[in-house]
């Protein structure tokens, strides 16, 4: 006689309810994740995560380095499964190797798979938010600061004024206090200045957003937390409540009207 074991999967929520999205780490990561998972409604999102090799210091050089390992990054996110977007978690890597670089490398691996990187993904909150004029924060050494300023500026927006904290390990970097950040920020700062960017992956910058923005009376947008958005947006859905900055309470708005 056989016996039929009723099915684990919850009536409640049926797979294809569940939007899936797939992370591209460094193997040094050590915020990206956990960025995610306050932000990403863990109800109808899955996150999937692989990571690529990676070995400091954070240079131009060792960044570009990382060209060749994305497709084969890709190939190992839940192969066959439909992904809503797969996300590049590193800033200063992909402005190296360039916005399309990175798509096309990944895109070999997961043709139609929407693709996104942190810095365009800024340019695109900061044309959302109507802000042209920006001041950039990042923890890099400043050759790795100076091509974030020339991307951004080739992408339309000015850079009023850049601060770096001179860091060198990425693991350092996801170490660097709140109160940093937020002097960081507050000394970037300008009367002209119409928004902050926070750059780089590793900066637990997340959960700062918030008090800076109140200080500045600006919007502010870390690299997590934009990428975030747009992922977001390509799987159609909303933030936790409560996510950080202006630039949720933007996306909540508009999904409302």
């Amino acid at each position: 006689m056989t016996t039929v074991v009723p099915s684990p999967v919850s009536p409640d929520l049926e797979p294809n309810d569940v939007s899936r999205l797939g992370l591209i780490a460094l193997a040094t990561d050590l915020t990206s994740e956990r960025d995610a998972w306050r932000v990403l409604p863990p109800e109808r999102a899955a996150l999937h995560v692989t990571r690529v090799p990676y070995a400091n210091p954070t240079t131009p050089e060792n960044l570009a380095r990382m060209a060749p390992t994305l497709t084969a990054a890709a190939d190992l996110l839940v192969p066959d499964v439909t992904l809503a977007a797969i996300c590049f978690s590193c800033t200063a890597a992909s402005v190296e190797i360039g916005d399309d670089a990175v798509a096309e490398a990944i895109r070999t691996a997961r043709p139609g798979v929407p693709v996104v990187t942190p810095p365009d993904a800024a340019v695109q909150a900061f044309a959302a938010l109507g802000v042209g004029r920006i001041a950039l924060v990042t923890p890099y050494l400043p050759e790795t600061t100076a091509p974030m300023v020339a991307y951004f500026t080739r992408r339309g927006l000015d850079v009023a004024s850049a601060q770096c904290l001179g860091l060198s390990d990425d693991r350092e970097m996801a170490r660097v206090s709140a109160a940093t950040i937020v002097a960081a920020a507050e000394a970037a700062d300008r009367p002209d200045v119409e928004g902050v960017f926070l750059s780089c992956t590793a900066l637990p910058a997340l959960g700062v957003i918030d008090a800076i923005e109140d200080r500045l009376g600006k919007p502010v947008v870390s690299s997590n937390q934009a990428s975030l958005w747009r992922m977001l947006q390509h799987a159609d859905l909303a933030p936790l409540p409560g996510a950080p900055g202006r630039l949720f309470a933007l996306s909540a708005t508009s999904r409302a009207a």
